[in-house]
């Protein structure tokens, strides 16, 4: 492979922002789904993409500095033999085989190898065997397709109670998700090999998730806020009073006397902590009078506890 600084177009000085850049750039530019019909821009693309995963590597890079690997991350001199290819009186790696001259008598590495690492064809321990000499030695596989972006709106009541999304993907095929706990928007959920195709298999489908607004339900951290109305005779003499929840109405009790702003709570009626356990509903009661009620007007003007109090004393006016 030639120089990766080359390849990539940048100075042997370039910093790691810089490298990364001009990947990006090229990537770009020779991404096989841009270019399907053009060989040469995959086969580039693939180079390009091997330079910058060496020179990323702070110790592949610093080694290549050194002159003690090359662009493909096979060492210059493997085992202290060659250096120059088979001159007179000095051995010499022949780029074409597993074999090195040994002053014109050739000798196969095959065996060799086979027994420095180990499994059939001199297969290192763990993957990637040699293919052709050195040409595999160290090499990184081939890159995945591109990632795939959605967006999925998600129901409010749908999200404090978990319930399984259904996603339609990009080649027609619907799959189920299902929500995690501690959802809210932004929240990004991954699905492993559907993506777009690449030389190294298919990239992820990548989930962004945007919680819709409710009618009347409000979120606050994992707690759910609700402005309650209740009536006149409720707040005053106490009342079981139906409230709506994310799973369903409930009773709640109403205590006596009851004024506007009271908060009361239902717990485990929120959205799902992520460590376990649920956010809770708070029911904010608002005192609801009914309008142009002639008989109350009427009750209120001949009330004698009408001008007790001030209900702002502790507001300081």
């Amino acid at each position: 492979m030639a120089d990766p600084y080359a390849t990539l177009g940048v100075a042997r000085g370039a910093s790691e922002a810089d490298i990364k850049k001009a990947y990006r750039k090229l990537a770009k530019e020779l991404h096989p789904d841009r270019n399907k019909d053009n060989p040469k821009a995959a086969e580039r693309f693939s180079q390009v993409t091997q330079a910058y995963d060496l020179l990323t590597d702070k110790d592949k890079r610093a080694r290549f500095d050194r002159g003690e690997i090359d662009g493909d991350g096979n060492p210059t001199a493997p085992f202290g033999f060659g250096g120059g290819g088979g001159g007179a009186g000095g051995g010499g790696f022949r780029p074409g085989g597993t074999q090195f001259d040994f002053g014109g008598e050739a000798a196969d590495l095959g065996d060799i190898f086979e027994g420095l690492f180990g499994g059939q064809g001199g297969r290192q321990r763990g993957g990637g065997g040699f293919s052709g000499g050195f040409g595999g030695f160290g090499r990184r596989p081939q890159p995945k397709g591109a990632n795939v972006a959605y967006r999925l709106a998600v129901p409010f009541i749908d999200a404090a109670t978990l319930a399984p999304q259904r996603i339609t993907l990009s080649d027609g095929k619907t799959i189920d998700l299902k929500l995690p706990p501690g959802v809210e928007s932004g929240t990004q959920m991954r699905l492993g090999g559907k993506g777009q195709e690449g030389p190294g298999g298919f990239g992820d489908a990548i989930v962004t998730i945007e919680i819709q607004p409710h009618a009347f339900f409000v979120r606050d951290g994992d707690d759910v806020r609700l402005d309650l109305p209740v009536s006149l005779n409720e707040a005053v003499l106490g009342a079981k009073v139906r409230v709506p929840t994310p799973d369903g109405a409930v009773m709640l009790t109403v205590p006596k006397g009851t004024s506007s702003g009271k908060v009361l709570r239902l717990k485990g009626r929120g959205f799902h902590h992520k460590g376990g356990g649920r956010g809770d509903l708070l029911a904010t009661l608002m005192v609801d009078l009914p309008a142009d009620d002639a008989e109350l007007t009427a009750f209120v003007e001949t009330w004698p506890g009408r001008d007790k109090g001030n209900p702002r004393s502790r507001l300081g006016v």
